[in-house]
């Protein structure tokens, strides 16, 4: 198994995570530089937060996307109509292309979804012809996502089992300072830079932080799908109190916060 995210409906997903992906995904293209005229490749498209977010890019000849969940790669599939876009179900730890196939190989919230993230570098790395960039950004669990700390967090004051949730959540792979950069280095990418990206996750209400998690998406739904009916119960009303935070329910907005690096093919 190269990915450790549970995804069951891509609707759910995209109330989890898709709608703040695509605000995030133009700040990390910017962060990216890519040479203009070039192809590129999207490693863990999801739904395609990254993938057409690139089409709008000036200049870019061609799209390649992969992912690991057939769930997201039929969405993707479905939701293109941009002829310079392929989409296709791999592995990100071994990536069916040639080597320096791609101008660009960027990754989008998926590295600290991949046990083996070193390998996944390591491909990016090897698709990518001489001169191209390879980029990657994934969300800070631990000290930069205070909507989603606001949970874990509320769910370890209630048992054994929700602090090992927040020890896995917040200790993923890649989320810590500078782990991204190493992991770069290591793999032998020049003019590694690493640094923070920023947008706000703005929820209307609890249901609409809730919904997907309670539903079972992503690693916190993940958790909540493990629960009998009254622990659901009692976490659901934890929370909901932690996100209420003694005021009436209605909008709430979080600064949220990722790790980007980018790194050269010597």
């Amino acid at each position: 198994m190269t990915s450790s995210f549970s995804v069951h409906d891509a609707a759910g997903y995209e109330q989890l995570m898709g709608r703040w992906s695509r605000k995030l995904a133009p700040l990390f293209i910017d962060f990216a530089r890519l040479a203009k005229g070039g192809n590129v490749l999207d490693v863990g498209c999801g739904t395609g937060s990254l993938t057409f977010t690139l089409a709008k890019v000036p200049d870019l000849a061609a799209i390649s996307a992969i992912d690991y969940s057939p769930v997201f790669v039929e969405t993707a599939k479905r939701r293109n109509t941009d002829p310079r876009i392929t989409i296709q179900q791999a592995d990100a730890c071994a990536l069916p292309f040639k080597d320096d196939a791609f101008d660009g190989a960027l990754a989008l919230l998926v590295l600290h979804f991949v046990p083996e993230a070193g390998k996944a570098v390591a491909e990016m790395r090897r698709v990518v012809r001489p001169g191209g960039v390879v980029a990657a950004v994934v969300w800070d669990h631990l000290g930069g996502m205070p909507g989603m700390r606001m949970m874990v967090d509320t769910v370890a004051a209630l048992s054994e089992r929700g602090r090992q949730l927040r020890n896995r959540y917040c200790f993923q792979p890649m989320m810590q300072p500078g782990e991204m950069k190493r992991t770069f280095s290591e793999q032998a990418l020049a003019d590694v830079t690493e640094t923070e990206l920023m947008i706000r996750m703005d929820y209307q209400n609890f249901d609409d932080f809730w919904a997907p998690i309670a539903a079972g998406e992503g690693p916190l739904g993940q958790y909540i799908a493990t629960l009998d009916a009254a622990e659901q119960a009692r976490t659901a009303v934890a929370v909901r109190d932690a996100y209420e935070a003694g005021r009436p329910d209605g909008p709430r907005s979080f600064a949220n916060v990722a790790w980007a690096c980018r790194g050269i093919v010597p």
